[in-house]
């Protein structure tokens, strides 16, 4: 059954309107169970999520976006390309994942994602919407495949032809019905590439990660220490790692992003290791205040770079 024309009309012009303020994708997804086989609790279960409590405890919501939204319909999503080319690397220095070099994305996407929840609100008489980067309870893994803004790699991270993973992404939850895209197919085939590129083999099986493992969570939510035997593996990562990411063939010709707040601040795509030992609190805000790499805090940035230290010395980065 063809949509209602006034939806059809409503998405091209939330599309249109996407496109306007930079987005370079967006597309739509109605709103039903997202996680029918659980699979978020078995992930959880086995204890995958490592210390980010706070996964266990909006499973529900995470699950069934209409606790969040009550009354929600569709939900939009968007995506932004981040992709810059990696500056040449001095010595003595660490590695920060791309997305970390430059502004904190989260203050580059709020205004132009609150701007299409507005133009969406503004097409019904009554209704609500809920904008979310990341840092709500919403499975926006799962609602950019459920759209067909791209599908879900092995890498667990979502993938397009055009972008790769390249990309942050930006949900919208509104009361508005809007005519659903259509999933698209997953265009990873045989590659396993993602999988025998992680040194800690964090990639437990395709599509899940166990954050136990893995060094982007080490690097950057673990507030403790760093298990003895995954130290060498994390070479000189001092915050995240893109290893399952640059070795994707869907990442080898993506083009730079034209977002000027993306491109690499000086010294943030390989921050001196030595710089990073010595600062106090003040040097750190200072350098990093509205960059992602706040996030890991000032303590977890020098245990970062004393491991890197160390893998230097003993030849393994």
């Amino acid at each position: 059954m063809a949509p209602p024309l006034d939806s059809a009309r409503h998405s091209a012009s939330i599309k249109a309107r996407a496109a306007e303020l930079g987005f370079d994708a967006c597309a739509v997804a109605a709103v039903e169970p997202v996680d029918p086989e659980d699979r978020l609790g078995t992930w959880l279960t086995s204890g995958f999520h490592a210390g980010m409590d706070w996964m266990a405890r909006t499973k529900s919501v995470r699950q069934d976006v209409r606790l969040k939204l009550p009354g929600a319909r569709s939900v939009v999503v968007v995506a932004r390309n981040y992709c810059a080319p990696r500056p040449p690397k001095p010595p003595d220095t660490g590695r920060v994942s791309r997305y970390a070099w430059g502004r904190d994305y989260h203050r580059v996407l709020r205004k132009p994602l609150r701007a299409l929840a507005a133009h969406m609100d503004s097409l019904q008489d009554t209704g609500a919407s809920y904008c979310c980067i990341d840092s709500g309870p919403v499975l926006e893994k799962f609602w950019a495949a459920r759209a067909g803004l791209g599908w879900i790699g092995k890498n667990s991270l979502v993938l397009r032809r055009d972008l790769g993973s390249w990309f942050f992404l930006g949900t919208i939850l509104t009361t508005l019905p809007l005519p659903p895209d259509p999933p698209i197919p997953d265009f990873c085939g045989t590659c396993t590439r993602c999988l025998d590129a992680c040194p800690t083999n964090a990639i437990v099986e395709p599509g899940v990660v166990d954050s136990r493992l893995c060094i982007s969570y080490h690097t950057i939510e673990n507030r403790g220490e760093i298990p003895n035997a995954l130290r060498s593996a994390f070479d000189d990562w001092v915050f995240g790692c893109d290893l399952c990411q640059e070795v994707c063939p869907w990442n080898k010709d993506v083009p730079a992003t034209s977002e000027t707040d993306f491109h690499p601040r000086e010294g943030h795509a390989h921050p001196p290791l030595e710089r990073l030992e010595t600062m106090d609190e003040a040097e750190f805000s200072g350098e990093f205040a509205g960059t992602p790499i706040m996030r890991a805090k000032l303590h977890g940035m020098q245990r970062n770079a004393r491991i890197a230290k160390e893998n230097q010395r003993e030849g393994t980065s």
